[in-house]
């Protein structure tokens, strides 16, 4: 079956297939460029839940009927901040910033924070629509710290800045089967394939 995820975001995209591919599911994650591209979507509801729901209507509205579509928003978000940025994480330096210079600013932002202030969590909220009904809402948290200086160049966002807790290298240095074992992403997708979830999915794979 296919399911199509509600992002404009190429690495997302890969994550959730190779996770997919490990559970062992026969699902082929579907990006959003094959309906056309992401619709635009005003994240305004001013938490990840609200700006995940707003993503999957916006692209249920234009994926096939009997479709599944899968969205995701996450985001960091640290102590030294008050939960910032939070859900800007994407925009944090502003509308269009890259990756390099949401990281410069959080780093600037957070300088003066002693180390038990740099305490932080990665947050990832996912709803699964059906092609009538909405499936579930999963959440998964990864806890860990922000560091002082980038180290690592896998992963994206803000993977070279954060070191997961119990671990001793940053998203950034860990391999993608290392991240996909303890991310935030991976802890909702654990959530969404439990056996009744995956039991559901199964069952309507001859709708798509």
């Amino acid at each position: 079956m296919d399911i199509f995820l509600a992002t404009g975001n190429a690495h997302k995209a890969e994550e959730f297939g190779r996770m997919f591919a490990k559970a062992g599911l026969d699902v082929r994650v579907r990006s959003a460029k094959d309906l056309g591209g992401m619709p635009y979507v005003e994240e305004i509801a001013g938490t990840f839940h609200g700006n995940c729901r707003l993503k999957a209507d916006a692209l249920r509205a234009i994926a096939p009927r009997k479709a599944w579509v899968l969205a995701d928003d996450s985001g960091l978000c640290c102590d030294a901040l008050q939960g910032g940025p939070g859900v800007d994480s994407a925009v944090y330096a502003g509308v269009g910033a890259t990756d390099a210079q949401n990281r410069a600013k959080l780093l600037e932002a957070m300088k003066k924070a002693p180390p038990h202030k740099r305490g932080a969590r990665f947050e990832c909220h996912l709803i699964l629509l059906g092609p009538n009904q909405e499936v579930g809402k999963f959440v998964g948290q990864c806890w860990g710290k922000i560091l002082e200086a980038e180290v690592g160049t896998e992963g994206f966002g803000y993977d070279s800045l954060f070191v997961p807790a119990n671990e001793e290298r940053t998203f950034g240095e860990l391999s993608p089967a290392k991240k996909d074992a303890i991310s935030h992403r991976a802890q909702a997708f654990q959530l969404m394939r439990s056996e009744e979830h995956t039991s559901e999915l199964q069952s309507h794979s001859d709708l798509v």
